[in-house]
């Protein structure tokens, strides 16, 4: 038998990831549950307990071991999910040691060059603003995007079952999207990266017996913000979008968002963005009143809804669109400026 055209389809690959990550999960928190953390200085934690943050290593194997499975049609994704499994390792190792915030940038920009360079993939930024600087400025632009990805990702780790939700969200729509324009291998990848996380959210549904961890954040953000590059939007009617300014760039806006709403607040009261805090969205709807469940739909009600302005305005015409487009942007300031006025939680 010749393993390397061993190939199932999606809807095995997907069974298996999903097993795979449940798998995983269950002997990581087997293996952590006597594990004694080192306390990271001056943080504040939505909980005093302490529930090991680990999942995510669990679902990166899981996740990397199931795009084989699909064979070599997907060989660029394989090879970008070994750097998503270094860039779990480093936040696993991030999770135990609590590296300095520079030292972790640095990690993050070298795995996420690494593969944008050797793959040839890249926002193409330069086109946009209509200057040519051999694709060094996609690069550039690439990767802060990814990392800024990454780390408003790892921002909204910060609630039972939070980044599961927004994560699943972005998978799901992603699929749409890219379905939607008939990128198979995208919509395939989606749909492993969502079984590798719902395997996890047996263990992370309030109350949660897992967390994600750095090394769950840092790998869904990396392999989202990929995703979001190797998405190939060429429309062939006239439509507000562009082959650099895509729709899946706007489905981003929940970790976007909170990662504003967190780093401009700290700013604003002399507080370093990279130590934690309770100074979230969600931790601000809590000291409303509303529960964790309450909270969670309220963010999955926003992110479709959102969605549905960004999918809508895909199949209208050009002056519709800018209209929609207005509103979501309009909408996006409204969610960080109610947000930012909310009282934060003690």
């Amino acid at each position: 038998m010749n393993l390397s055209n061993f190939q199932v389809s999606i809807t095995s690959a997907a069974i298996a990831t999903l097993l795979l990550s449940i798998l995983f999960n269950w002997i990581t928190l087997q293996r952590s549950k006597n594990f004694v953390p080192s306390k990271r200085k001056n943080e504040e934690r939505l909980s005093s307990k302490y529930v090991p943050p680990f999942g995510g290593i669990a679902c990166s194997i899981a996740f990397l071991i199931s795009t084989r499975l699909l064979g070599q049609a997907e060989s660029n994704f394989l090879y970008i999910g070994f750097f998503a499994v270094a860039i779990s390792i480093v936040g696993l190792l991030d999770d135990l040691y609590n590296f300095k915030w520079y030292i972790k940038f640095i990690f993050q920009i070298i795995i996420v060059y690494i593969p944008l360079y050797n793959l040839n993939i890249f926002i193409n930024f330069e086109s946009l603003i209509g200057i040519e600087f051999n694709n060094s400025l996609n690069y550039i632009v690439s990767t802060i995007w990814i990392m800024l990805i990454m780390n408003a990702i790892n921002f909204i780790d910060n609630m039972d079952g939070l980044a599961v939700v927004v994560s699943s969200a972005i998978c799901i729509q992603i699929a749409v999207l890219t379905n939607y324009l008939n990128q198979y291998k995208l919509t395939d990848i989606s749909i492993l990266l969502l079984c590798a996380i719902g395997g996890f959210l047996f263990f992370n549904f309030p109350p949660a017996k897992l967390y994600f961890g750095d090394s769950g954040s840092l790998f869904i953000g990396f392999c989202l913000g990929f995703m979001s590059i190797l998405y190939n939007w060429l429309p062939e009617n006239i439509t507000i979008y562009s082959s650099t300014l895509s729709p899946i760039l706007l489905i981003f806006s929940v970790p976007l968002i909170d990662f504003l709403v967190v780093v401009t607040y700290r700013i604003s009261i002399g507080k370093s963005p990279t130590i934690g805090g309770t100074d979230h969205i969600s931790h601000r709807l809590l000291a409303k009143g509303f529960s964790e469940e309450k909270v969670l739909t309220i963010f999955i009600g926003y992110s479709f809804g959102t969605f549905g302005l960004i999918y809508l305005s895909i199949f209208t015409p050009t002056l519709i669109s800018y209209v929609i487009i207005g509103a979501l942007f309009i909408l996006y300031f409204l969610a960080y400026f109610i947000s930012i006025k909310l009282k934060v939680l003690t």
